[in-house]
């Protein structure tokens, strides 16, 4: 009796057997052009992610991100949380970045600049390589010791450690770090426990989820069938070129000619994430060359013509000529400019001091002195945003005769501080209409730097 059941492909994910069960890769290394410069740009991107916490521009590290202190530190330059409108100009920056280098280059990123692919090709399969005996090829192999395994993840769990304390390094920095490890955790209970997540985080990953990571959590593979069009860079199987796949020594002279193509297999047992480039272009690809690399070693041994699987786009492959320039490749770098330019032009106009007036959370909007005048409770909120002390005056421009009464002797700020005044507002009766009146306050500190505050008064309906 047939089963109404459907028979699933022979992989429904890549890291997925018929039944369900988890199909574990062990890539085979397939030398070449492409891996020796995926080798160098990934060693370059890990010696920078490590030392950009030890990099200074001035006094300043080129990089903290201080979320305790609600201070971000990026390029020497300090953002404070009053700082959103250049926030959301860098967010969004960013995402027409990532829009333009996919419509241009595919998911170059992923394949040559994500952490994830960085440090599991280049850090963890060479140390597994190294413990599993399979140094140099990869793949799979029987009956290896306990105690090599043991070792293997013994280094994994220290390399670990070490990647977990430079990622905490970006948020609180490298001297106060190389002041806790020196103490005792019950010191610094808190930083040891994000230091100890990450670490484990780190170890289910690397240990564990490994490409599953960029099949089934990370979103990017699935945004780029939005984001991809016709003429984007892609690695691609030339199908007119390889098929009909086949060795001719083992081929009944009755079939057709058979393609470049003999179907050795290579590029699939050396993809990271398992797939047969063959199949066209697919989510699991990343886009890291390998099997262009484990390709042309077949074709140079054969004698024929290398890039039976190369860089190339799907416009390409129907034939049709490649087109770098196109609405959206033009669009994104004139969006791009323009953020740009309102990044400088926000930075260059922001000063050494932020002010902001808010009314007193408690107590009537207004009151009436004994004079008849009507006084307002109000907040002032200042931030230094400069790396000196500041003394701040505050005076009331508008409107004529009214007064500022300051509950505080004086306004002073310590370097990137930020605090709250309590102060009183006091001006004529005659001066509101239909219960409001306009305020105009400026804070100037001892450089002459000043800004002028605009508030509303709330006072009397007649």
């Amino acid at each position: 009796m047939s089963s109404s059941i459907l028979e699933p492909e022979e992989h429904v994910l890549s890291t997925l057997e018929k039944d369900g069960s988890r199909r574990w890769l062990k890539p085979k290394l397939s030398k070449g052009k492409f891996l020796e410069r995926r080798r160098w740009v990934a060693y370059l991107l890990i010696a920078v992610f490590t030392a950009l916490p030890f990099v200074k521009i001035g006094d300043k590290p080129f990089m903290l991100l201080d979320i305790i202190g609600r201070e971000f530190t990026i390029f020497g330059f300090t953002f404070l949380p009053t700082d959103t409108i250049l926030l959301a100009i860098v967010l969004v920056g960013s995402l027409l970045t990532i829009f333009l280098f996919t419509a241009l280059f595919g998911r170059v990123w992923c394949g040559w600049a994500c952490p994830q692919t960085v440090y599991m090709e280049y850090l963890f399969r060479p140390i597994e390589r190294i413990f599993d005996g399979t140094r140099g090829r990869g793949g799979f192999k029987k009956n290896i010791p306990a105690w090599r395994t043991g070792a293997k993840y013994l280094v994994f769990f220290f390399v670990c450690v070490y990647l977990a304390n430079t990622f905490l390094a970006y948020f609180v920095g490298v001297e106060r770090l190389s002041q806790w490890v020196q103490q005792s955790p019950l010191n610094h209970p808190t930083p040891f426990l994000v230091m100890a997540v990450v670490t484990a985080a780190m170890m289910f990953d690397f240990c564990f989820f490994r490409e599953q990571l960029c099949l089934v959590a990370c979103p990017y593979g699935r945004f780029q069938s939005v984001l991809l069009d016709q003429n984007s860079l892609i690695v691609a199987y030339d199908e007119q070129r390889g098929e009909l796949r086949g060795r001719a020594k083992k081929k009944p002279a009755a079939l057709p000619v058979l393609g470049d193509c003999v179907d050795c297999g290579n590029c699939v047992t050396t993809c990271p994430t398992g797939i047969d480039i063959r199949d066209g272009l697919q989510m699991e690809c990343i886009n890291c060359t390998q099997c262009i690399d484990a390709c042309n070693l077949v074709m140079n041994k054969l004698g024929r013509a290398p890039n039976l699987i190369r860089y190339s786009s799907q416009a390409r492959d129907r034939g049709e000529q490649g087109n770098l320039f196109r609405p959206r490749t033009a669009i994104y770098p004139l969006l791009l400019a323009g953020i740009v330019t309102a990044f400088i032009i926000v930075l260059t106009s922001s000063k050494s001091f932020d002010a902001v007036i808010l009314r007193e959370q408690v107590g009537n909007p207004h009151t009436m002195t004994d004079d008849g005048q009507v006084r307002n409770l109000l907040l002032l909120k200042l931030t230094n945003r400069s790396d000196e002390a500041m003394a701040l005056s505050a005076s009331v421009l508008a409107p004529e005769l009214a007064t500022l009464d300051l509950r505080e002797d004086s306004i002073e700020l310590t370097p990137n501080e930020s605090r709250t005044f309590h102060f009183s507002v006091v001006a004529p009766r005659n001066v509101f209409k239909m219960g409001q009146a306009n305020m105009k306050i400026k804070i100037e500190n001892d450089k002459q730097i000043s800004r002028v505050i605009p508030c509303k008064l709330i006072g009397p309906f007649d």
